[in-house]
């Protein structure tokens, strides 16, 4: 679809303060725990403490004893319930191993916080004493929780009627994988791990389900109310349209709330069958333990190249921690990676060979990036340990292997169709805000006082603006939904604008960026246009956000919506003032003749004619101004960048610091740089944390090590410098905008270029690799293995 024409974009592009922070920065926005319903019971889950054990017997008689007690639920009180908890991945003839997942354990427990029971309470602090006072019977039994023992002869099962702890195996390839080996004049070969992570959202989940005259209403701290719904509908035998899942502000998300969780199904169970309101409020110990988690992936990597440098294959084997049970994406999460395994670079043969595997913790699912941060870090990480055994420079090696500028679109081997790219010119801008040689000379002058400084990079495409359905739904990838998105541009009798998009922000600027598009469409000022999500009750149907997908998409979808707008309006405006509409331009904020500007109207005037006097319009036109877009896309977008970091290693201690971090990105043209800023910023401090500190940990027998923020090292601003951005711009075909996903592109790109930092630090020390995190104590203990 051509956009229409309209003036010179006044917003798009420009930095514009967010119209959200307001109410977020004042303590003025609304959060789930800040709503209140007369009646509501508080409700507190009783959790396992084992890892794997059967139920032998629950006794709640104390806590029932209580007077502030007005239930106490277990599974078995359940048997109403329609299904277990949603898996929305059925790939075309793979098959899947998917254990019953109930919101309340029957029988047995699978990983530690696996939950057992529900008590109601009308005080919020009494219903945790009450939940304490829930007895229940245990009878442990062997653990799994080693993914690379788990498919042994032997080896305990975490599911036994299955007869083994495999969940699925599942390929993509492309090329002559073989041949390329056989090419290949050098072929590394890398243990890779992506180790298991935390969301960590600045707030925790919380739900209030309320149902009454034969209706629910669920708010949620959810990045998909319409998943929700639909999900509820079905496990609890509703209509649709009887359940409004809204979701306020969420507090942060990352993937953490792209989820259709039991709590959410819990309460409003309890709810129906009380006849009373229901809280749940989750505390950061239990996010930890039972809030999916993300990564958890071992990979053996092989590259291939020929003696100058050709890369020729590349073959991914990756065993992949699913947890205890497959939640609504699980056990997709690896396979996006598969499709940019080949990255940047232009590779004659590509092969994923993905194994899921159970084990007794928590189930994981996506985090920011879901996939892609992983086949980047296989990628990059190779990518520098190939150049090494080559000889050769590892931006040499980079430069010689990228997808040319002019063969885009461009197929990979997968048959991949990348959209467009620039990535000669995103490394040459990232090049010159460095000096190599000044570098050199710092690293020599640290060697003196026992600091090892290194400099690593990272060279990245994603693939992003998860949507087209042909591509993503049942006949294709698997999911059970296509993934498109719509969206309704309401102008209202007085000229202010309402928009109603189907995707749910939850702190990513949309309100923002979607004003500025709808504001120069529109010829008003963003603060005159109100952006409306996160309720199913009201306005569009739509997908939710994750996956940077709600400006490639959902925006889209907007602009479609607002362009439909802008031909209903100068329709109105030729016959008002006897001109052809193709004659009709926006100009100066009124829509104008061609020419003679001073014949016009305003918007303002257009709806006023719309909402007041339709008989003025044309004959057989619609009263009032709005318009609806549905947008289903032909293809993914690939953003893509070149990141640098440079670190300190301290060589007593192992200690790492990040000295300076520059990246380069492109997302396609900017809407709101500052907000492109914001989100790299983001992602960025994201992945360094997962490089460096963050690692979700469980002991041999399946407890959870890192169960608070005291044992989760999250990093805070002391940690980490003053990140230096930029950006080139190079237009997506695939939308009338031109825009890529920025949400998860530092997290994407950043973890390789840490490591490849570190490990280029310390080289001279005799250190060639290393793995995840690279806490104090593995760098230290790698130096000192290097030292012997």
């Amino acid at each position: 679809m051509t956009a229409i024409d309209h003036r010179p974009a006044n917003h798009v592009g420009r930095s514009q303060l967010r119209k959200e922070d307001p109410r977020l920065i004042t303590g003025r926005a609304t959060y789930v725990d800040d709503i209140t319903i007369t009646g509501v019971l508080h409700a507190a889950i009783v959790r396992s403490p084992e890892a794997h054990a059967k139920i032998v017997s629950i006794d709640a008689s104390a806590a029932l004893e209580r007077d502030d007690v007005v239930a106490v639920f277990t599974g078995e009180d359940m048997a109403d319930l329609l299904g277990p908890l949603p898996m929305a991945w059925v790939p075309p003839g793979i098959e899947v191993n998917n254990p019953p997942h109930w919101p309340l354990a029957r029988g047995t427990v699978k990983h530690v916080g696996d939950p057992v029971a529900i008590v109601l309470s009308h005080d919020k602090y009494a219903v945790i004493d009450a939940a304490e006072e829930v007895l229940v019977e245990y009878e442990p039994l062997p653990v799994c929780t080693d993914i690379e023992t788990a498919l042994d002869d032997g080896a305990t099962l975490t599911h036994p009627d299955f007869g083994t702890n495999k969940c699925h195996e599942w390929s993509l390839g492309g090329g002559d994988i073989e041949a390329g080996f056989a090419a290949a004049d050098v072929i590394i070969e890398r243990r890779v791990v992506n180790h298991r992570t935390s969301g960590a959202p600045i707030e925790p989940r919380g739900v209030l389900a309320d149902y009454r005259a034969g209706a629910l209403t669920l708010h949620s701290s959810t990045q998909v109310p319409h998943f929700v719904r639909l999900f509820l509908a079905l496990l609890l035998g509703l209509h649709e349209e009887k359940i409004r899942v809204i979701a306020p502000e969420v507090g942060g998300g990352f993937g953490a709330k792209l989820q259709v969780t039991g709590e959410e199904v819990l309460c409003s169970w309890a709810s129906r069958r009380t006849g009373r309101p229901v809280k749940w409020i989750e505390t950061r110990s239990e996010h930890m333990a039972v809030c999916h988690h993300g990564r958890d992936q071992v990979a053996t990597v092989k590259l291939g190249a020929t003696r100058d440098g050709r890369l020729t294959a590349i073959h991914s084997k990756i065993l992949a921690d699913m947890g205890a049970y497959l939640m609504l994406l699980t056990p997709s999460i690896p396979s996006l990676g598969a499709f940019v395994m080949s990255g940047v670079y232009d590779i004659p043969a590509v092969q994923t060979d993905i194994t899921g595997i159970f084990t007794n913790k928590c189930p994981t699912d996506a985090i920011r990036g879901a996939g892609r941060p992983e086949a980047t870090h296989m990628i990059e990480v190779c990518m520098d340990q190939l150049a090494d055994e080559l000889g050769m420079d590892r931006l040499e090696l980079r430069r010689k292997n990228f997808i040319p500028k002019e063969s885009f679109p461009h197929t990979t081997a997968l048959g991949i169709v990348y959209d467009s790219g620039d990535y000669h010119g995103s490394l040459d801008l990232l090049m010159e805000k460095l000096d190599l040689n000044a570098f050199e000379a710092e690293r020599a002058e640290a060697a003196t006082r026992g600091i090892r400084r290194g400099i690593g990079f990272s060279t990245y495409t994603e693939i992003c603006g998860l949507a087209p359905s042909r591509i993503t739904g049942p006949a294709g990838f698997g999911l059970q939904t296509g993934l498109w998105e719509s969206a309704i541009v309401r102008v209202t009798v007085t000229g202010s604008v309402a928009v109603y998009t189907g995707t749910s922000p939850h702190g990513q600027g949309h309100e923002t960026t979607m004003a500025q598009v709808v504001a120069d469409k529109l010829g008003v000022e963003p603060d005159q246009v109100e952006i409306m999500h996160g309720d199913t009750g009201t306005g569009a149907m739509g997908l939710g956000t994750y996956g940077s997908r709600t400006t490639a998409v959902g925006t889209e979808a907007v602009a479609r919506a607002a362009d439909k707008v802008v031909t209903k309006a100068r329709t109105i405006v030729s016959h008002m003032l006897e001109a052809a509409p193709e004659d009709i331009v926006l100009q100066d904020g009124r829509f104008v003749v061609k020419g003679s500007p001073d014949k016009g109207m305003a918007l303002a005037e257009i709806s006023g004619v719309a909402h007041v006097q339709p008989e003025l319009m044309p004959e057989g036109t619609e009263p009032g101004l709005e318009e609806t877009s549905f947008y289903d896309p032909a293809n993914f977008v690939f953003p893509f960048g070149a990141h640098a970091c440079i670190v300190d290693v301290e060589e007593d201690t192992g200690k790492v610091k990040v000295v300076r971090y520059v990246a380069v990105d492109d997302c396609g043209p900017a809407i709101n740089p500052m907000i492109i800023d914001g989100q790299v910023h983001g992602g960025i401090a994201h992945a360094i944390g997962q490089a460096l500190y963050e690692h979700v940990m469980y002991d041999e027998d399946g407890q959870l090590v890192t169960g608070t923020f005291v044992d989760y090292a999250l990093p805070t601003a002391a940690e980490l410098p003053s990140f230096e951005t930029d950006r080139t711009e190079t237009p997506s075909p695939v939308n009338s905008l031109g825009v890529k996903g920025v949400g998860e592109a530092g997290t994407i790109a950043a973890t390789p270029a840490v490591m490849n930092a570190v490990i280029d630090a310390l080289r001279p020390l005799g250190v060639t690799y290393l793995n995840m995190p690279l806490n104090s104590e593995s760098v230290w203990t790698a130096i000192q293995e290097a030292r012997a």
